[in-house]
């Protein structure tokens, strides 16, 4: 098996499984904003989130939801990821 294959799985794996059980509480520039009062300020929306708060719309089981985000996600990221690296290596 080639090394690319088993580190996407290895990433899927954990995107499905441990995207889940991630930490509830906000990031630390959300945080920022909530101890300094500002959140609430409109904020000018340039391009929409893909799936807003880890959920799709179509499955109403939390984890379930999230765990398809995860999936989705990483393999997005990873598809981007192997992208450019076979355009860095056609340009040498």
């Amino acid at each position: 098996m080639k090394t690319w294959k088993i580190f996407l799985f290895m990433a899927l794996l954990l995107g499905i499984f441990f995207s889940p059980f991630a930490a509830s509480s906000p990031d630390g520039l959300e945080k920022v904003a909530i101890d300094y009062g500002f959140i609430e300020k409109e904020m000018i929306v340039h391009l929409a989130a893909p799936f807003p708060d880890y959920r799709l719309g179509a499955i109403t089981n939390e984890k379930l939801s999230t765990a398809f985000c995860g999936l989705i996600g990483t393999g997005v990221t990873f598809a981007l990821c192997l992208i450019v690296g076979q355009l860095m290596l056609t340009k040498k």
